[in-house]
C-alpha cells in the first residue's frame, strides 16, 4: 500500500512541468483527483503546533503601528508579493532588481503572509497595488515609478544618502 502511494506521488510529480509558474492558493483545492487544503481545521484535535498563527500577534503594536515603525526605522522599505530573495510577484520581482542596483540595504514585509497586513499598508499608503516602496519614511510608490525614477536618475539621488550611510558603517 505504501509503495504504491508513494509511486503514485512520484508520479504525478514527475509529470509535472520543470518551470511551472508558483502561486499561493488559500483554502482547499483539487489536483489530479487528491483533494488539499492549506487551512487547519478549527478541530480540538489539531495540536496548537500545526495550527496557524499570526506572526505578528504577540506584539503589543496594531498593523497600523508596525507599518509605521518600518517605514520609520528602515531607509528603504518593500511590502511585496514574496521577499527579496524570491519575489512571487513580476511587479515586486522588477522593484527588487532595480533597488538591488543601488547595493542599499533593504527591509521588507511579505503581504502574502498576513491579509490584515496588506490592508494595514494600503490604509497607511492610501495606494492600492503592491508593491508599495518607502524610501527615508516617504512612500515612493510601485515598481513602475521606481523604474521610471531610476531611468531619469532620480532614484540615485534619492538614495545617495542611504548609500553613503551605508559605506561610513561598513
Amino acid at each position: 500500500m505504501a509503495r504504491s502511494l508513494s509511486s503514485m506521488l512520484l508520479k504525478g510529480i514527475a509529470g509535472l512541468p520543470a518551470t511551472r509558474p508558483s502561486r499561493i492558493v488559500f483554502g482547499s483545492f483539487s489536483h489530479n483527483g487528491m483533494r488539499f487544503s492549506t487551512t487547519a481545521p478549527n478541530d480540538p484535535d489539531t495540536h496548537e503546533d500545526f495550527k496557524p498563527t499570526n506572526k505578528l500577534e504577540s506584539f503589543d503594536l496594531s498593523l497600523n503601528d508596525v507599518v509605521e515603525q518600518d517605514v520609520k526605522e528602515n531607509p528603504v522599505m518593500i511590502y511585496m508579493k514574496g521577499v527579496p530573495e524570491f519575489p512571487q510577484c513580476g511587479f515586486s520581482s522588477l522593484a527588487v532588481r532595480v533597488l538591488k542596483q543601488y547595493n542599499v540595504p533593504l527591509a521588507s514585509r511579505n503581504i502574502l503572509e498576513d491579509p490584515e497586513l496588506k490592508s494595514a499598508v494600503k490604509t497607511f499608503s492610501h495606494w492600492p497595488t503592491f508593491p508599495q516602496i518607502f524610501i527615508k519614511g516617504e512612500f515612493i510608490g510601485g515598481s513602475d515609478i521606481i523604474l521610471n525614477l531610476h531611468q531619469s536618475g532620480e532614484l540615485k539621488e534619492k538614495l545617495k544618502d542611504v548609500t553613503a550611510s551605508q559605506e561610513k558603517s561598513e
